[in-house]
């Protein structure tokens, strides 16, 4: 392998997925060089609400969708599930994240997407998987943090009412799980030469993936490690990942903080004194520099509290270049999330800005299927397809 090639480089795959969990493993897999076309609806993703608008592509689904080619079908119109089916034949992989009942309804189960592909592995990721007692219930990330303990985990470790998590961690839990069970099924293709049906329950990603789950599920939250304290320091706030007692035996023995404290004392007298000290200690520590030094003698690890909004100055963020511009289509760029794989001899990374509804169609059609671009003209007449008319133009009948 060249040191230029993509390691998926020739998969294709159909992503009818929406929101977050599904495209996140789409957007990974283009990432890793597939050719990752979405099939969206005529009414469209719902992230494409939400975010900030540039050329028509809302912040949110562009971070998801990044680098995929775009086709907009109406799967429910005369013609469409054929149109499918010709597709199929020609993809490696499926990915769909709607309940388990929406696919096999169209006509789309995995049972008759096998026969027209027997080679077609098919991702699907659902909150509460398939043939369980709660497959028919919808699910988003929030139901399954509530579901799984974790908002009520941080409520009670944290002392706060309850609310959901700042991050959609069922998602991409379950994404990623989807992503590991899709290449796997590949390397297992390569031996069988036959594909097979994937189903991913966000509620289980989230269990298996949960390293506190133990201490619930054997009733020992009293053993768990003391939680990690933030302090105020004069150049911020910062998170100590570290256990109290060991952080005050390194400001006595290291940093010549004197102890006032004595043996008669009452321990949560003494706790509270020393507590004080230890935010006085460390209010006084007046810039980043004077901290690092402080915490590197100590060898406490540590962590700036960092507004999100200035994440692109994080060093490790900026030198590895975990954030990168592109294309905004408007003659700019746009910040954009990139993948975090780092090969030593392969590439990988976004390949471009996400696409408009349909901006693909005849593209795609053309490419994957030798259609002509006439034909593809009928099937926007006959509404099959459609598309973003501000943003794109039709292909003449």
């Amino acid at each position: 392998m060249s040191e230029q090639e993509y390691p998926l480089e020739g998969l294709k795959v159909l992503d009818f997925s929406r929101v977050l969990a599904g495209p996140f493993a789409g957007r990974m897999l283009c990432d890793l060089g597939a050719d990752v076309v979405k099939v969206e609806p005529p009414d469209g993703d719902v992230t494409r609400l939400w975010g900030k608008v540039i050329q028509g592509l809302p912040g949110y689904y562009h971070q998801q969708n990044a680098g995929k080619r775009n086709i907009c079908m109406d799967l429910r119109a005369d013609g469409a599930k054929e149109l499918v089916f010709e597709l199929v034949k020609e993809a490696d992989i499926l990915i769909e994240n709607y309940r388990p009942d929406v696919m096999p309804r169209l006509g789309l189960g995995y049972d008759e997407l096998k026969a027209v592909n027997p080679k077609l592995i098919m991702l699907s990721i659902s909150g509460f998987g398939h043939g369980g007692p709660e497959s028919h219930r919808p699910a988003y990330a929030p139901i399954v943090h509530a579901e799984a303990g974790l908002m009520y985990r941080q409520a009670d470790r944290g002392g706060l009412p309850f609310n959901d998590l700042p991050l959609s961690v069922a998602d991409t839990n379950a994404s990623l799980h989807g992503l590991v069970g899709l290449l796997a099924a590949v390397i297992l293709r390569q031996r069988t030469g036959l594909g097979q049906h994937i189903d991913i329950a966000m509620i289980d990603a989230t269990v298996a993936t949960d390293d506190q789950v133990h201490y619930a599920i054997e009733d020992a939250e009293d053993t768990a490690a003391l939680p990690n304290d933030t302090w105020d320091t004069g150049a911020g706030p910062i998170l100590l990942s570290a256990d109290f007692r060991f952080l005050w035996q390194q400001l006595t023995g290291l940093m010549g903080v004197n102890d006032p404290t004595h043996k008669e004392m009452e321990l949560a007298e003494k706790i509270r004194i020393r507590r004080e000290i230890v935010g006085e200690y460390l209010a006084g520590l007046p810039t980043w520099a004077d901290v690092e030094a402080s915490m590197g003698k100590m060898n406490l690890a540590w962590g700036q509290v960092r507004d999100p909004a200035n994440l692109q100055q994080q060093p490790t963020v900026a030198a590895r270049g975990a954030i990168v511009q592109i294309d905004d289509r408007a003659g700019g760029t746009r910040p954009i999330t990139q993948s975090p794989y780092r090969f030593s001899a392969a590439k990988s990374g976004v390949r471009g800005p996400a696409p408009h509804r349909g901006e693909h169609n005849t593209e795609v059609l053309v490419g994957w299927l030798n259609k002509t671009p006439t034909e593809v003209g009928d099937l926007h007449a006959q509404g099959v397809l459609k598309l973003d008319q501000e943003f794109v133009s039709k292909p003449a009948v």
